[in-house]
C-alpha cells in the first residue's frame, strides 16, 4: 500500500468515525432518559428570580461552551473509565460483584492490551507479507489491536454489570415478598434480612448477606442499607432502601412497604418487556417491507404480465 493510499484510508476511517459519532447521538437512535420522558409533562420551576441579571458565562466561549458541554461531560465520563485509578472504576467493580482492586483490573487490561498487540501485529505482518499494506498501516493496525484489547476488557466488565443487575432485579420481588412475610410474622427488619441471607441464594441474597455482616460488626442497619444502595446504584433497590429506612424511622407498617416495592419492580419488568416488544415489532417491519412485500407483489403481478405478453 502506497503512502497516499494509507493516508486516504486513515482519513476515511476518521470520517467514518465522525459520522458514526454524529449519527449515534441523533434523538431517534440514542436512549431516552427518564427525565427527558417526563419533562414535557412538568411545569419548569424557575430556580432564581427573573428580576436578577442573567448569570455570566464562566468561560469566554459563550454559546459554543453550552453546545460543547454535553460532549465534554461525556468525554470526561469516558476518560474516568480508562484512568489508571479512580473511584468510578472501584464502584463499577463493586457493582459487578468482583473482589479485585482497581490496580488488579488495570493489570488485566494491560494483559488484554498485550494480547491485542500480538494479534494485531500478527495480522499486520501477514497482510504486509502478502503485499496488501505498508509500514504505516502495520503500525496503525498493531496499535489498534492493543487499544481494542484494552477497551474490550472494559466492555466485558460493563456486560457483567448489566447481567448481574438483571439477575438482581429478577430476584428482588421474591426476596421482598419473603421479607414482608417475615416482618408480618413478627420479626424485625434485621431478623428478616438475616433469614433471607441464610435461606436464599443468588446475587441479591449475597448483597443482603453483606448488609447482615456489616450490622453484626456494629454498623447501624439504616447506614448499612444506605451503603448497599450506593454500592449497587439501581433505582428500584434505592427506592426499596428509602422505603425501608423511612418505615423504620417513622414506624409505618414495613410489610405494606415491602409488598408495594415488590409490585413496583414487577410493573417495571412488565413495562420494559412491553417496550422491548414494541422495538422488536418496529424492527420486524424491515424484513416485511423489504423482503416479504416485494415477493408478494411479484407473485401477484407476474401472472397478469405473462397473460398480457401472451395476448400480444
Amino acid at each position: 500500500m502506497t503512502p497516499l493510499q494509507s493516508t486516504t484510508s486513515l482519513l476515511g476511517l476518521l470520517l467514518g468515525a465522525g459520522l458514526w459519532l454524529v449519527s449515534a447521538r441523533l434523538p431517534f437512535l440514542r436512549r431516552t432518559e427518564f427525565a427527558e420522558r417526563i419533562s414535557a409533562h412538568l411545569r419548569p420551576a424557575a430556580g432564581r428570580s427573573r428580576l436578577l441579571p442573567a448569570p455570566r458565562e464562566l468561560t469566554p466561549f459563550g454559546p459554543l461552551e453550552r453546545v460543547l458541554r454535553p460532549v465534554l461531560r461525556e468525554l470526561v465520563l469516558r476518560l474516568n473509565r480508562i484512568s489508571p485509578a479512580g473511584k468510578p472504576l472501584s464502584m463499577r467493580l463493586q457493582r459487578a460483584g468482583l473482589r479485585q482492586g482497581v490496580l488488579d483490573f488495570r493489570a488485566e487490561q494491560v494483559l488484554w492490551a498485550g494480547l491485542g498487540l500480538i494479534v494485531g501485529g500478527a495480522a499486520a505482518v501477514v497482510l504486509a507479507g502478502a503485499g496488501h499494506i505498508g509500514l504505516t498501516a502495520v503500525l496503525v493496525l498493531t496499535a489498534a489491536g492493543a487499544v481494542l484489547g484494552y477497551l474490550f476488557r472494559d466492555y466485558l466488565l460493563g456486560v457483567r454489570i448489566r447481567r448481574r443487575e438483571a439477575r438482581m432485579l429478577a430476584e428482588f420481588p421474591a426476596l421482598a415478598e419473603m421479607m414482608a412475610l417475615s416482618v408480618g410474622a413478627g420479626e424485625s427488619a434485621a431478623a428478616a434480612l438475616e433469614r433471607i441471607a441464610r435461606t436464599a441464594r443468588g446475587e441479591l441474597a449475597g448483597e443482603f448477606r453483606e448488609v447482615v455482616v456489616q450490622t453484626r460488626s456494629g454498623v447501624p442497619l439504616i447506614q448499612a442499607l444506605r451503603g448497599f444502595s450506593d454500592r449497587l446504584q439501581l433505582d428500584p433497590l434505592a427506592r426499596f432502601v428509602d422505603g425501608v429506612c423511612v418505615a423504620m424511622e417513622r414506624g409505618t407498617p414495613l410489610g405494606d412497604v415491602l409488598r408495594a416495592q415488590a409490585q413496583d419492580v414487577r410493573d417495571l419488568a412488565k413495562r420494559e418487556l412491553m417496550e422491548a416488544a414494541g422495538r422488536k415489532e418496529i424492527a420486524m417491519m424491515v424484513p416485511l417491507v423489504f423482503g416479504v412485500l416485494p415477493l408478494t407483489v411479484l407473485f401477484a403481478v407476474f401472472p397478469g404480465l405473462a397473460l398480457l405478453r401472451l395476448g400480444f
